[in-house]
């Protein structure tokens, strides 16, 4: 379970955990969950795709709207949380850990400088 604490985070409300230097786990932000309203469908990525940074990977579909998930970064997508096809809820209700979406080989260096730590996205949700 990610402690929302050592997460990272996008400006399109993705967070990013770092496993390792080449290997990450991405989800959304209890943000963005908040302002999907109850989820009702995942479209999960296929297993051993290509991320691309800033493009589309997975679609979240709630009974408010639908939003395209972005890559933060380059890479391979090596595991996917396929339960969330059967219990998209995991998205609510656990969107730090249990409702993970994907995660990724990193192509490169994987470098955490572009994206807000905790306490500033907070800050940047808040605005």
């Amino acid at each position: 379970m990610a402690e929302k604490e050592k997460l990272y985070f996008t400006n399109e409300h993705e967070w990013i955990e770092v496993i390792s230097e080449d290997y990450v786990r991405i989800g959304i932000s209890d943000y963005a969950v908040e302002q999907l309203g109850d989820v009702v469908f995942v479209e999960l990525p296929a297993l051993n795709d290509t991320m691309k940074k800033e493009e589309g990977f997975a679609t979240v579909e709630s009974v408010k709207s639908s939003s395209d998930i972005y890559g933060p970064v380059e890479g391979t997508i090596t595991k996917i949380n396929d339960s969330l096809e059967d219990e998209p809820e995991k998205l609510n209700d656990s969107p730090f850990s249990a409702g993970w979406i994907v995660e990724v080989q990193v192509s490169g260096m994987l470098d955490t400088k572009e994206w807000m730590d905790a306490k500033a996205y907070d800050e940047f949700v808040s605005e």
